[in-house]
């Protein structure tokens, strides 16, 4: 088997361990808010038009839209937690086009539509950024686009590829840049090539996101209650009736967004599983250590392999860098306990050093994890249920930062009953295949993340196991 440049180039492990002496377990996108207001529990019993489970970025997207859409509706919001603790206020801030996380997850599963996604998707990004303008949403919007680099020869193939294929298209916006280029934007030793997207990609703070867009709904009578699981949810001739310990909400319509977490449908079980993905920031740069990294374009940045880093700077010149494990748990459960795994941060640290080595001395402040709702086709389902009383969307499969506002448009699309564009669209008619039942889940899940990193070690060949998914359609290689 070969071996990486993150294995070629290890750091001395003297200089990782430095790096995560003072690290804690925090998630600094929280930490850096000021103090949330206090939100009530749900108590007794209340009436509204719409009622949406989950006060992460979907629900919350999915509030605002379906208050400009109807200006005396009475909407509400039913959280377990607080508004944006789990994924929304844990990501990496990286807002893409893509619905269909990437152009080749899309072009694989619809062909016939791709143009129209990627229409879509750029539409979607676009309102994005004009909504968080219109609403005076703080969350640190910029839309510097994004890096993706090659840090094995092999790599280089497959950007060339990507400039030809945008070519044929007449698709704008791209940029390749050879290894001088890149290292002159970005000074890493790893780098051999990069494609500059210029325009699909913005930058965001997430936990500015959640708490701005909870405020914006909020400021639009829209009522948020927080520390209130939803038990279950009933349905009656009128509506649907959500039910909390101590309170219940009776609606004519429900959405469901409940991201990773276990669906109060049956139907959808089986649908997603929770994948754990690990993160550290650092602390502020010196401006010694800026210049000698360069990065003055600010661009997310992510590289090539399929067990990918992904990372950015944040408003007050620190680094986020995350991603390469990707870890199940048997189960499939959500839990505290699985967010600390030392050897992953170890793994991270020494990584990143590999990648950045002139930044040796740089100490990591903060490390955090959270579960990705994972499908089999990587990007977000839709769907409704009671009838067309609910509608739900997941699976966003770790790029659901833009997309979180598109499903909130399709489920009320779909609970309006009109079609439209968006509906028309199979991805948004058709359903993934569902995981397996336990063991199968796990043993497959992991042999196929071992093949993945089988592959990063073999110039990105795939086994036979990768081939037969992806020809079943269930195959990711991003």
């Amino acid at each position: 088997m070969g071996t990486t440049v993150f294995e070629r180039q290890r750091p001395a492990a003297s200089i990782v361990e430095h790096s995560l002496a003072a690290t804690r377990q925090s998630i600094f996108w929280l930490d850096d808010l000021a103090a949330p207001p206090s939100r009530a529990a749900l108590a007794g019993t209340h009436d509204a038009d719409l009622v949406i489970v989950g006060a992460g970025y979907t629900g919350l997207w999915t509030a605002l839209l379906a208050r400009r859409r109807d200006p005396d509706a009475r909407i509400a919001i039913v959280e377990a937690r607080t508004v944006g603790w789990a994924a929304s206020g844990r990501n990496g801030g990286f807002c893409e086009a893509s619905l269909t996380h990437g152009r080749d997850n899309g072009l694989a599963r619809w062909p016939d539509e791709i143009d129209a996604l990627d229409h879509l998707g750029e539409q979607n990004l676009d309102a994005m950024g004009a909504d968080i303008a219109e609403w005076g949403i703080d969350a640190e919007w910029e839309r510097v686009g994004a890096l993706s680099v090659a840090t094995e020869p092999h790599q280089l193939a497959w950007l060339d590829e990507w400039m030809q294929d945008a070519a044929a298209r007449g698709e704008s916006g791209l940029v390749r840049l050879d290894a001088a280029q890149v290292q002159a934007s970005v000074a890493s030793p790893t780098y051999l090539g990069a494609v500059f997207e210029t325009q699909s990609n913005a930058l965001v703070h997430p936990g500015r996101l959640a708490t701005g867009l909870a405020r914006a709904a909020e400021e639009r009578d829209v009522r948020i209650f927080e520390h209130s699981p939803v038990r279950r949810i009933d349905t009656s001739a009128d509506g649907v009736e959500v039910i909390t310990e101590n309170g219940r909400i009776s609606a004519r319509k429900a959405v469901l967004a409940t991201n990773v977490f276990p669906s109060l449908l049956k139907r959808n079980a089986l649908m997603t599983v929770p994948v754990y993905d690990y993160v550290l920031m650092t602390e502020p740069l010196t401006d010694e250590q800026r210049a000698a990294i360069g990065w003055n374009e600010r661009q997310g940045l992510s590289d090539l392999a399929n067990q990918f880093h992904y990372f950015r700077q944040s408003a007050d010149g620190r680094i986020l860098f995350g991603g390469y494990d990707a870890v199940y748990h048997y189960g499939g459960r959500v839990r505290a306990a699985y967010e600390d795994r030392p050897e992953t941060f170890r793994t991270l640290a020494s990584h990143f050093f590999t990648m950045f080595p002139q930044l040796e001395g740089l100490r990591f402040t903060h490390r955090w994890a959270g579960a990705i709702d994972t499908c089999s086709r990587f990007c977000a389902f839709f769907g409704t249920a009671r009838g067309g009383k609910v509608a739900y969307a997941a699976g966003f499969t770790g790029l659901g930062v833009a997309a979180t506002r598109f499903a909130g448009e399709v489920m009320l699309d779909l609970l309006d009953g009109i079609p439209t564009e968006r509906t028309s669209l199979r991805m948004v008619r058709e359903r993934p295949l569902p995981f397996p039942p336990e063991p199968a889940a796990a043993i497959g899940i992991n042999a196929t993340r071992w093949s993945l990193d089988r592959a990063d070690h073999h110039d990105g060949r795939r086994n036979l196991l990768l081939r037969t998914l992806d020809a079943l359609g269930l195959g990711f290689d991003s």
